[in-house]
């Protein structure tokens, strides 16, 4: 790929952020914004994209990057280079030791490790926010999370619902926004591989454990049957005809 055509993937995907920041209304003047860095392609390209918008944005914002390592589980983050990666995009980095132990979570409860896991980065996330005095936390996920998500809901929660693209904490007083919404996976492996991100090594021992890869295989399979079935699954969380869905009639008795 030369580098023109470098050039235009990266401008469309920063369009597509651009879109979503005002879309959805996430970020806002004076706001300090902490982004949650795994070290993963899409974390990276979350901190790359904001951090040249923080420069020319209006509203001004300011970042501050955070890394959750979790001590006993083996994901090897390269530190150096998560620290060299956010000071040549001019973004102050932390770095958070904690562990998160499995023990204790019954075999009866619903919830996977992976669920308490990411509850337990969260939990830091938000910690390391309020010490560090921002208002919101950016978070990497992107548009082929939110529709994994909205099926994991619907068949093993029994619910319709998703991760947002803005999420107001009411209890934290601050807000999750996701400013990856409308990027799908390919378009963030693009930019990866143009940008030659470094890859984290990842060695989760319950990885195998959770169900989101037979939702991706189920994705396929919508792919294969229409090639905007992800694009219309997307716009149908935004067009839900209540009116048209079951409801309970209320009994006294």
């Amino acid at each position: 790929m030369d580098k023109k055509e470098s050039e235009k993937i990266i401008y469309r995907i920063t369009q597509k952020v651009k879109k979503a920041i005002f879309d959805f209304g996430l970020i806002e003047d004076g706001d300090k914004i902490l982004i949650g860095l795994s070290g993963g392609k899409d974390s990276l390209a979350l901190t790359e994209i904001l951090s040249a918008q923080q420069k020319i944005f209006c509203p001004r914002f300011s970042l501050v990057v955070a890394h959750i390592n979790l001590t006993n589980i083996p994901y090897e983050s390269d530190i150096d280079y998560l620290r060299s990666f956010c000071k040549k995009h001019g973004v102050e980095f932390e770095e958070v030791n904690m562990s998160f132990s499995p023990s204790g979570i019954e075999k009866k409860d619903e919830k996977t490790p992976c669920f308490f896991c990411s509850w337990s980065r969260r939990k830091a996330l938000f910690e390391t926010a309020k010490k560090l005095n921002c208002n919101k936390i950016a978070l990497g996920h992107h548009q082929d999370d939110m529709l994994e998500t909205f099926f994991l809901n619907m068949l093993f929660q029994g619910n319709i619902g998703t991760m947002p693209p803005k999420l107001e904490m009411n209890k934290f007083d601050m807000s999750i926004i996701r400013p990856l919404c409308l990027l799908e996976e390919d378009d963030l492996k693009l930019m990866s591989r143009i940008r030659k991100y470094k890859k984290q090594v990842k060695k989760c021992p319950f990885e195998k454990e959770t169900k989101r890869n037979d939702i991706k295989k189920l994705l396929k399979t919508f792919d294969n049957i229409s090639p905007i079935a992800r694009k219309n699954i997307w716009r149908s969380m935004m067009n839900v005809q209540d009116e048209y869905l079951p409801k309970k009639v209320k009994n006294d008795r």
